[in-house]
């Protein structure tokens, strides 16, 4: 029989500082200035949207062995920010990175591994994001209950992706396929660094869900939490293919206006 899962779409807003300021020890100041990549989450939302300071986005994607993400998924994801941004010239550079072997992982874990690895900061006219594909669920998750997280945000320019919990969960579903959910976590995860809901990209009305923040209230918006035990991301997915729909919800009119207003598309 298959699981019924709730798919959590976890924000976490953290405004954090480089453990390279305390200069511990007396060691070098690291030559990079990573402070622009260290802010609250969307606090950079302007800046991706629009062309008026940095006109190329350079995307890390940092990938544990065996868990890189689908080359559908990436171009789908693509697709996504030139549909929204008025970035053009997007790079997507690939760093494989040996299994942290953990469990699970908390986001400080998450944060730490980047703090470790990443090598794309804001250079010039380039603004810089890092995305971390984990072999390792989220230790929020609740097997007994059936709870898991796909991908979270915690900084203005840093995600993660459980890649291995997406796998898993695409492989429970006959129609549904990983290129999917892999599409559907970055669209969603992503449209939180670009400001939304009520997170940097101000809504021109109000349509923020009372009940989960920076969420929006639309039935069927990619910007949903879906939380209802069987009414998650799978069982969107599974509605909008049976209606004829592809399976990646789309940003509703509302979340598109905020967007509008902010620099984008």
């Amino acid at each position: 029989m298959k699981k019924i899962y709730i798919v959590v779409f976890s924000l976490i807003l953290v405004a954090a500082c480089s453990k390279n300021s305390d200069n511990p020890g007396g060691s070098p100041p690291d030559p990079i200035d990573k402070s622009a990549n260290l802010l609250a989450t969307g606090a950079s939302a302007n800046n991706i949207l629009s062309n008026s300071t940095f006109t190329k986005l350079l995307i890390e994607i940092a990938y544990v062995t065996g868990f890189q993400p689908s080359a559908e998924a990436m171009n789908n994801f693509q697709t996504f920010l030139q549909q929204r941004t008025f970035k053009q010239d997007i790079e997507i550079q690939y760093l494989e990175l040996p299994s942290p072997n953990e469990n699970d992982l908390t986001l400080q874990e998450v944060a730490d591994l980047e703090s470790e690895n990443r090598t794309a900061y804001n250079d010039g006219s380039t603004l810089a994001i890092y995305i971390y594909f984990a072999d390792a669920p989220s230790d929020t998750d609740d097997p007994q209950e059936g709870t898991v997280t796909l991908g979270a945000v915690y900084r203005n320019t840093s995600m993660v992706i459980h890649e291995s919990t997406v796998r898993e969960l695409a492989l429970n579903s006959s129609q549904v396929t990983i290129e999917d959910v892999e599409t559907a976590t970055l669209n969603h995860e992503f449209g939180h660094l670009l400001g939304l809901v009520n997170l940097g990209s101000l809504p021109v009305n109000d349509h923020e869900d009372p009940n989960a923040e920076h969420h929006c209230d639309t039935a069927g918006c990619l910007m949903r939490a879906e939380l209802q035990f069987g009414g998650g991301l799978m069982g969107l997915m599974n509605k909008r293919i049976s209606t004829g729909k592809a399976a990646v919800p789309t940003l509703d009119t509302e979340c598109i206006l905020d967007l509008q207003a902010n620099g984008g598309r």
